[in-house]
């Protein structure tokens, strides 16, 4: 038995500009400022993280940003339902033909571990009926680093299907350094995809088991992992 996990961002799915400006209207409502992107990269950061990420450095206390944070996620979500646009996003080459393929082996768990928030993923991949693929995951509600959420994926693993996965029989499917650093800080193998903003030889150096340009050759490589299990 294997089990995989997928980030949406970048891998599965892209949502154009629309979730940043949404996000950072919501980080305006509730503390009065959106802080500063420049320099700053969303990719594999935790919905959480990032209001920490860019509160912290306008002088707000943390105390503060944590006390507000519910009320900055419920704007969030709310306006993320209520105006993300299918026609600014896009479906990633082969996703859904991967998951379509996984989810008819009997031998493989799907799930997710992403940064989003349940409610955040669940919106965004409503919008390609990719929530079928998915009935649990981790997600930014389980951490503000994102090296937190594999254990929250095999606990929940465990709950959903009865079966405890090790981290040797568990896989990461995402694209960007903080997806393969987190795996690896916990033991699980990464295929790095390179439909996001990091290139091939940054996954590489990053230390991805597997690099592949789209999932519409990761077949292969998933056929590795899941007759080989985690590479030595």
């Amino acid at each position: 038995m294997r089990l995989i996990l997928f980030d949406i961002d970048g891998t599965l799915l892209t949502c154009g500009s629309q979730v940043a400006h949404i996000f950072m209207k919501a980080l305006e409502t509730t503390y009065g400022t959106c802080g500063s992107l420049e320099g700053y990269s969303f990719a594999g950061r935790t919905d959480p993280g990032i209001v920490l990420d860019l509160m912290t450095p306008t002088g707000i206390p943390r105390k503060e940003i944590l006390e507000h944070l519910p009320s900055m996620k419920r704007r969030y979500l709310e306006s993320l339902g209520a105006h993300l646009e299918k026609k600014e996003m896009r479906l990633l080459p082969g996703a859904v033909e991967l998951l379509e393929q996984l989810s008819q082996d009997k031998e493989t768990t799907l799930a997710l571990l992403t940064g989003n928030w349940l409610q955040g993923a669940r919106i965004k991949l409503s919008h390609f009926d990719l929530n079928r693929f998915f009935p649990f995951g981790a997600f930014g509600n389980d951490g503000f680093d994102r090296r937190d959420l594999p254990p929250a994926a095999l606990q929940r693993a465990h709950s959903s299907t009865g079966r405890k996965f090790s981290p040797r029989e568990t896989l990461i499917i995402g694209d960007s350094v903080r997806d393969v650093g987190c795996g690896r800080a916990n033991g699980v193998a990464v295929l790095a995809v390179a439909t996001g903003t990091t290139s091939e030889a940054e996954l590489e150096a990053a230390g991805a088991h597997w690099v592949v340009p789209d999932l519409t050759v990761a077949a292969e490589k998933m056929t590795t992992f899941l007759s080989e299990g985690h590479p030595s």
